[in-house]
């Protein structure tokens, strides 16, 4: 006998013998109140609005989820997979707990509970989250070598995202219990109900995406969808005239929240932003400096994009990109694949004024940001494409392409392998260079760049590359160029010389004095001709479109920055503990 018939055969035990004790009461009180449900109950139709809501905040928690933690640790395939991995297993776990507690107690009050303490977790999320995020982001850096960021996003995503979603998986087999009083149309409810869920998760996944995030960001949208699952389980308990208290208690805390969260953004400790926001694709910060503007798409990882107040080199891989122009035959027209804030581009107008620019920027709030904060060139048109697709769409062929299109551990993996590297060898003019910035020195044989240059050096062929390292950063600059089917002029009228004659030489150094006369050119070309290094042969991984692991790739070059860096203080953890460790970073 299982413990519902045991649970009724107490109950009716205890009536016809006059007794009362607290089991049996508990008893008779469940059955009454499943006989005589809440009166919004005694039809259907608010169950299936219930689990409507209640599929769409999944999904919008989800992809809040995403956005939550892109600014911090990329959105590559990697975050994502923790992300639907431990969401699935929260809600497999609420489903099976849900199952039990419906059986042993089918109180639709517990049922709605769980879902006003779900909206409020959520409701919590854009105020504590990031902090939540940042703590354990700092823990871990000086506490692991490896796996880095797989550790941080688990452990975040688990701290933040886990209960709330766990509860949210205990709704559906307690609605099943509420809405199913006969075998007859049992499979018919279910099937509704699953309809209704099914129909939530469609619109809670393309309104965060396409309406609510772009539209006023990741912190409101995460109000909004909690805001709309707290309203259910109030007009739940409100048109029940119960648990009043807990309504007033859930709307004190949505109400702290919805005023005190739009007030810090992602990178809460930064003081004085120009602009934080966000796209459909990124993360967005610009900073002001005395001698520069930042664009940043990552608040833990770099500098996306940047502009000097002051005529000249900018101290980033811009400069050393500057001679691909002066490697190539011809230096009459470039296409920049990763647009950003058209740093390049400006640099490319100030020391080759000729050259007619076409950039192309997958994200137009970057385009545009580029207009208000970056005085992009105005005679420099920017189209709004995948790079791949645009390539592929267009029979235009340049002197010079620039592949800037990768952001940390965020490398379109489209973009990277031989069908794409010959898509641009095939865009590029006969003795026309591609200049590809890699932007995480590693140099294992296992590594992103390592994978990156064989793959290259597989479409172009080893005498045609060069790599200069860019100081000071993590960025390295690799340099190929497509062979002349015959001799052309160069920009300066001098025939360009084979691409293993440039390093240690003054060639790119007096090609700069030909082309500008602007000494700073002459003078950075020196620098980068001391520099530049030729690469051997194909060997190891070879990036295609069948096979790019990059996010796994990028993420041991991650842990390999990461180590260098947190050395230091993971050596001063183990020998002074934490309090030394918090009186060093002081």
């Amino acid at each position: 006998m299982n413990d519902d018939h045991s649970l009724d055969a107490s109950a009716v035990s205890a009536e016809s013998a006059g007794q009362a004790s607290p089991s049996s009461r508990s008893g008779t009180s469940i059955l009454a109140r499943i006989n005589q449900p809440r009166p919004i109950l005694r039809s259907r139709i608010f169950l299936y609005v219930t689990e409507f809501f209640s599929g769409m905040a999944v999904m919008a928690a989800e992809l809040g989820a995403s956005r939550l933690l892109a600014p911090y640790f990329s959105s590559s395939q990697i975050v994502w997979t923790i992300i639907i991995g431990t969401i699935m297993i929260a809600l497999a776990l609420g489903a099976v707990v849900g199952g039990r507690w419906a059986d042993r107690n089918p109180d639709p009050d517990r049922l709605y509970l769980c879902i006003m303490a779900a909206a409020v977790w959520i409701a919590l999320i854009p105020l504590v989250g990031k902090y939540l995020i940042i703590l354990v982001s700092g823990l871990l850096i000086v506490a692991v070598s490896t796996n880095f960021l797989v550790l941080a996003a688990f452990i975040s995503c688990l701290i933040i995202f886990v209960p709330p979603l766990f509860l949210l998986g205990t709704i559906t087999p307690g609605l099943v219990k509420s809405a199913t009083d006969s075998l007859d149309d049992n499979a018919s409810v279910v099937g509704r109900l699953s309809a209704c869920n099914t129909v939530g998760s469609i619109l809670g996944t393309f309104l965060p995406t396409f309406v609510t995030i772009p539209a006023v960001g990741t912190f409101v949208t995460f109000l909004i969808f909690s805001g709309i699952l707290l309203l259910v389980a109030l007009i739940y308990f409100l048109s029940s005239h119960v648990h009043r208290l807990a309504c007033f208690m859930a709307t004190v805390a949505f109400v702290i929240s919805a005023a005190l969260s739009p007030m810090t953004g992602f990178a809460f400790w930064e003081k004085g932003l120009a602009y934080e926001g966000e796209s459909i694709y990124n993360y967005l910060q610009v900073k002001t400096l005395a001698d520069r503007t930042i664009l940043s798409t990552n608040v833990l990882f770099g500098v996306q994009s940047v502009t000097m107040k002051h005529p000249g080199m900018t101290g980033m891989y811009y400069d050393t990109a500057l001679a691909a122009p002066l490697m190539a035959n011809q230096a009459r027209s470039a296409l920049i694949l990763g647009m950003g804030t058209g740093t390049y581009a400006r640099q490319l107008k100030r020391y080759y004024p000729r050259m007619a620019i076409q950039g192309v920027e997958i994200d137009q709030s970057i385009s545009n940001l580029a207009i208000k904060y970056f005085d992009q060139p105005a005679d420099v048109p920017v189209s709004t494409y995948d790079g791949r697709a645009w390539l592929a769409a267009s029979r235009q062929c340049y002197d010079l392409i620039m592949v800037d299109a990768y952001q940390d551990i965020t490398i379109p993996f489209q973009m990277s392998s031989t069908e794409f590297f010959s898509l641009v060898r095939n865009h590029l003019n006969p003795g026309g260079v591609m200049v590809v910035n890699m932007n995480m020195i590693d140099d294992g044989q296992g590594s992103i760049n390592a994978a990156l240059t064989n793959t290259i050096t597989r479409v172009f062929g080893s005498d045609a590359i060069l790599t200069a390292d860019v100081p000071q950063t993590t960025n390295r600059e690799l340099f190929a160029r497509r062979p002349a089917s015959e001799d052309f002029s160069g920009a300066g009228g001098d025939k360009r010389e084979a691409m293993r004659d440039y390093p240690g030489s003054d060639l790119l150094a007096e090609s700069a004095a030909r082309v500008s006369p602007d000494p700073d050119l002459s003078e950075m070309m020196k620098q980068v001709s001391s520099r530049l290094n030729t690469v051997g042969e194909v060997n190891g991984r070879v990036l295609t479109d069948d096979n790019a692991p990059v996010e796994l790739l990028g993420m041991h070059a991650i842990d390999g920055i990461i180590s260098r860096e947190a050395g230091p203080y993971r050596r001063i953890l183990q020998q002074e503990g934490i309090q030394g460790l918090i009186r060093d970073v002081s």
